[in-house]
């Protein structure tokens, strides 16, 4: 479902903007690649003066490596009563990962989202929050806590063992997209 389709039946009720890089909030993004096991994957994130952020690199699987990534820490963590995550991106036909932590850890528990790209098109593009995936360091985790709406702290972008070589993903915003009203019905 896109974006604009979440909208249509949430009642009316607005989205919350998380990042939109035309102003100054999400502009502290850390870079975690495979550097940390051996690797040789490069990551980093900008913001463009036409008010783009991008997320761009080199991926390698060299040295048994294959990941790179961005994450930030946000200031307003309490998504509750938002249904997911509504990106507006444009990539280079690679799949990547949108990802969640609920602490302020290095490493732990990531919830994590998978989203394909087309090549050179702009793109709406809706994570619902059921469909995040606990994971850690890459494996699923199936008797995981489920993910707390209400402590959202860190959120980033993945691209990870898919093909080596130069990728990037231009993000215009990210925000949380509110549930429908008939869900909050008993």
């Amino acid at each position: 479902m896109v974006m604009a389709e979440l909208n249509k039946h949430s009642g009316g009720v607005p989205d919350r903007v998380i990042c939109d890089f035309t102003r100054q909030d999400c502009q502290q993004w850390f870079s975690v690649s495979d550097k940390v096991m051996g690797g040789v994957s490069e990551s980093l994130f900008f913001r463009r003066d036409d008010g783009i952020g991008v997320f761009q690199g080199v991926l390698s699987t060299a040295n048994g490596g294959g990941f790179a990534a961005v994450r930030t820490l946000l200031g307003e963590r309490d998504f509750s009563g938002f249904s997911g995550i509504g990106l507006r991106v444009k990539g280079d036909g690679r799949r990547y990962s949108f990802r969640i932590r609920n602490d302020d850890q290095y490493d732990g528990i990531v919830y994590r989202y998978e989203f394909d790209t087309v090549a050179g098109r702009w793109l709406e593009i809706d994570l619902p929050f059921s469909g995040f995936t606990a994971s850690f360091r890459g494996r699923t985790i199936d008797d995981a806590a489920p993910l707390d709406l209400s402590s959202i702290v860190q959120i980033g972008f993945m691209v990870s063992k898919e093909k080596s070589g130069a990728y990037l993903l231009e993000v215009q915003s990210i925000k949380a997209c509110p549930a429908p009203q008939d869900a909050f019905r008993a």
